[in-house]
């Protein structure tokens, strides 16, 4: 298990550069060799010290997270990050949020090392306990900072009542994604026809589910 640092990370452009440098770096042999990968070998793949990358992350565990999570949000880059950005600002909210959703999923069935990142995360967890500790920590609001941001601003401006916005973010992406992951993982997806309808009413079902009762 990786030695924890008390110190702060290192902060502006430079240490910024680095960072980035490092996650790259470990994405790459996280995805090549395991988890069980060296430290050393990160680092010499990122072209820093092995000091450094125990400056910015302090542990292989935290790394390994740090990886994770970028990856997680990657599909909501490009097509699907400006469909969710909308979705704060539109005055459909059921139509912005489905064509969130639908871009949403595309990407996520496009991308192959997200999803090889995914299932080395299944398989990993079994052999090293502490990186499953380690992202159980991080929850889910962590994890998926973008989904929350927009959940968050739609409980400010009252057009979602949500309590539990760590419930509310797994429940969204156990109605639109996941059934995509799982078939993902066995080798095969869900057809057109069939996502459309299963968008459709989970969007149905979470606006129903958190949208403010009338007085």
């Amino acid at each position: 298990m990786g030695r924890e640092s008390a110190k702060q990370p290192p902060v502006g452009p430079r240490a910024e550069l680095k960072r980035q440098a490092i996650v790259r770096a470990a994405r790459e042999l996280f995805l090549r060799e395991g988890f069980g990968v060296g430290m050393d070998a990160i680092a010499a793949e990122a072209g820093v010290s092995k000091v450094t990358v125990y400056n910015h992350f302090g542990s292989k565990e935290a790394l390994f997270t740090a990886v994770i999570t970028g990856a997680l949000d990657e599909p909501l880059a490009g097509d699907a990050s400006t469909a969710l950005e909308r979705v704060a600002e539109a005055e459909d909210l059921r139509t912005a949020l489905l064509d969130a959703a639908h871009s949403w999923v595309q990407s996520v069935r496009t991308n192959r090392e997200v999803a090889a990142l995914r299932n080395l995360v299944a398989a990993e967890a079994q052999r090293f306990p502490e990186l499953g500790r380690a992202w159980r920590q991080h929850g889910p609001e962590g994890h998926h900072p973008a989904v929350a941001k927009v959940l968050r601003t739609l409980v400010d401006q009252g057009r979602l009542v949500i309590p539990d916005l760590e419930a509310a973010i797994i429940q969204l992406y156990a109605l639109l994604l996941f059934p995509h992951m799982v078939f993902g993982s066995y080798g095969t997806h869900i057809d057109d026809d069939l996502t459309g309808r299963l968008l459709t009413s989970g969007v149905d079902m979470f606006l129903s589910h958190y949208s403010p009762r009338p007085t």
